[in-house]
């Protein structure tokens, strides 16, 4: 091997790895080396091999060798591109067969790795994987919904998810800066008109720069993308048909499953010939006008909070209660929040009917429900948006013809490695069972695993403590345990909680509500008063709650935050200030900053 710099010595190391189906690293003068040589040689196997003591940057070698396998004596042996160990581990090896297993394992597989799926976890894992010297490709395919909508690379977050959501959402707050702005000073005209049209094809403009951006990416990796719906053939193979019909069958040593999920509709009459999901609604070709959400998830508040933020009238049906999982305490706020604002919420009712009365761009729609007393219900609206969940791609992908274990509810049983029962098949992202469903998550885990795979890491993702933020119109910031989960995990007495309610400074000159902003940390009594939950509702929630999650993940305590000297005047300071429990039943409420 010739010398190199020492940016390039990682890479060089693993390039001669993947080009040898054995490779050893080995010194001339070592007599453990010799044995092992001698022993491919007497099963007439080839290898490749570097002598360390007879090139220049050796000992370089040795200690990049080192940090890519935990090991620095030789000989150091990799088998087809996966470390096996020493000279007692090869010769072990050899001995109780599982070394021919390995060798045979070579069998001219198409690549490396397959990943299912191109949204954020797989294509994490597919650039990861190929910068690591591996052949990777990525199949994709979005099935159209009922009304025929799909999208490109990219997954639910980049093109039905949190990237139009948010930019929808910017486009609801700067219509209520728009009232704060007459406060201080500015001549706003009092019939401001918003345009659909326009904040679509801008978004979709913004979203298809990125489609593109991910191809190059895969390209500039060399990932080959097959833009193609594939299926398990068995547990090394997979078919893939692409929209014009063509069939490829292609197989690989290891699959990643990053299929993710899509909204569900309710088993009613028209539901799914008039209704639509999230999935249709950011490229809308015409503005929804009277809208109904039927769902309390957040998606659901989300998409009724910006559709009323741009001057819609929406409805909202919640059959129990609103943000499942989620701490109830904010999740009420968040909802009495929207009623204020005039969203109109219609509870304890499920639907039952819809019917068409009118085509149209939007048409018009009668929907009928009962309520939990077993009342009828009946409005008409121009569109009506299904937000009552989301159910894995996992059913229709030959999962079942490899035999991996799959939950009820179609979600993929993995162990802590990302790992399922079958033991080349690996699964991330929103599919997991019991995993957070949080696109920064699938990220983080497709890079982990496939440094698992392929660079011998150890590192596993860590599901502890992650921050997220759901975008309503009073947005809601969270990190760790609800109320409710920390009183059930520790027990009342072991639980402290400080609370205060806040007005932002911003607010104030701008006449907004007072004391609908709100925050409060939970923490575990016996454990130094250890924060184990955060909860904001207000302006930048999620860029509050961010910063916090790193104090989290080191084990902040009360104290640490109180030891912290907040930024004024700012609604994040309000952490660094809280003096006042639950449990003493003082009142909380704010008057100014």
């Amino acid at each position: 091997m010739p010398p190199v710099g020492a940016g390039g010595l990682k890479a060089e190391v693993m390039d001669q790895v993947a080009k040898n189906k054995v490779m050893i690293f080995s010194k001339t003068t070592c007599p453990f080396c010799f044995k092992v040589k001698e022993m491919f040689k007497s099963i007439d196997q080839e290898y490749g091999v570097t002598e360390l003591d007879k090139i220049a940057n050796g000992s370089d070698i040795q200690n990049t060798l080192l940090e890519v396998t935990g090991q620095k004596t030789v000989p150091n042996v990799f088998i087809n591109g996966k470390h096996l160990g020493g000279c007692d581990d090869t010769l072990k090896a050899h001995k109780n067969g599982s070394l021919q297993a390995m060798l045979q394992d070579a069998t001219n597989y198409d690549y490396d790795l397959i990943v299912i799926g191109g949204g954020s976890g797989g294509l994490a894992a597919s650039k990861e994987a190929a910068s690591l010297g591996k052949k990777v490709a990525v199949f994709d395919f979005v099935q159209p919904t009922p009304v025929g909508t799909t999208w490109g690379l990219g997954g639910t977050c980049v093109n039905v998810g949190c990237i139009p959501k948010k930019l929808m959402h910017q486009a609801a707050i700067l219509g209520h800066s728009l009232e704060d702005a007459k406060h201080f000073g500015w001549k706003v005209p009092e019939d401001v008109q918003h345009n659909w049209d326009t904040m679509k094809n801008a978004i979709q403009d913004h979203i298809g720069s990125l489609n593109w951006g991910y191809r190059v990416q895969l390209r500039d990796k060399k990932v080959d993308y097959q833009n193609a719906y594939a299926e398990f053939i068995d547990d090394h193979t997979v078919k893939a048909v692409n929209k014009k019909g063509k069939e490829v069958t292609k197989t690989a040593r290891d699959f990643i499953v990053a299929v993710g999920e899509r909204p569900r509709y309710p088993d009613i009459p028209g539901a799914k010939e008039y209704g639509i999901t999230s999935d249709d609604l950011f490229s809308l070709p015409y503005c929804p006008g009277k809208t109904l959400l039927i769902g309390a998830s957040y998606v659901s508040l989300e998409c009724g909070g910006f559709l009323h933020g741009i001057g819609l009238n929406v409805t909202v049906m919640v059959r129990s209660i609103l943000l499942r999982g989620f701490d109830q305490q904010m999740a009420d706020k968040i909802g009495e929040y929207m009623e204020a604002k005039g969203i109109n919420f219609i509870r304890q009712c499920v639907p039952t009917k819809i019917e068409k009365l009118e085509d149209g761009q939007p048409g018009k729609y009668k929907v009928y429900g009962k309520y939990s007393d077993g009342t009828e219900y009946s409005d008409t609206f121009n569109t009506v948006i299904f937000a009552i969940g989301r159910d894995p791609v996992t059913k229709t992908i030959g999962l079942d013809k490899v035999g991996v274990k799959l939950n009820k509810s179609g979600k993929v049983v993995a162990n802590e490695s990302e790992a399922t029962n079958v033991s080349n098949i690996y699964a991330i992202g929103d599919i997991l069972e019991g995993k957070l469903e949080l696109t920064p998550v699938a990220i983080q885990a497709g890079k982990l695993l496939a440094r698992r795979l392929y660079d011998n890491s150890k590192v596993l993702t860590d599901y502890v403590n992650v921050a997220t933020t759901v975008f309503t119109p009073l947005e809601y910031g969270a990190i760790g345990y609800s109320e409710e989960a920390a009183i059930e995990k520790f027990g009342e007495d072991n639980v402290e909680v400080y609370h205060t309610n806040y007005w932002p400074l911003e607010w104030t000159v701008a006449k907004r509500e007072e004391n609908v902003c709100y925050a409060k940390i939970i923490c575990h009594i016996p454990d130094k008063e250890r924060v184990v939950g955060f909860h904001i509702c207000g302006p930048n929630a999620g860029e509050i709650t961010q910063g916090y999650a790193l104090g989290m993940k080191l084990g902040a305590t009360k104290k640490d935050f109180d030891d912290t000297i907040g930024i004024h005047p700012t609604c994040s300071e309000q952490f660094t200030t809280l003096n006042v429990t639950k449990r003493s039943g003082k009142m909380v409420n704010q008057s100014g900053c």
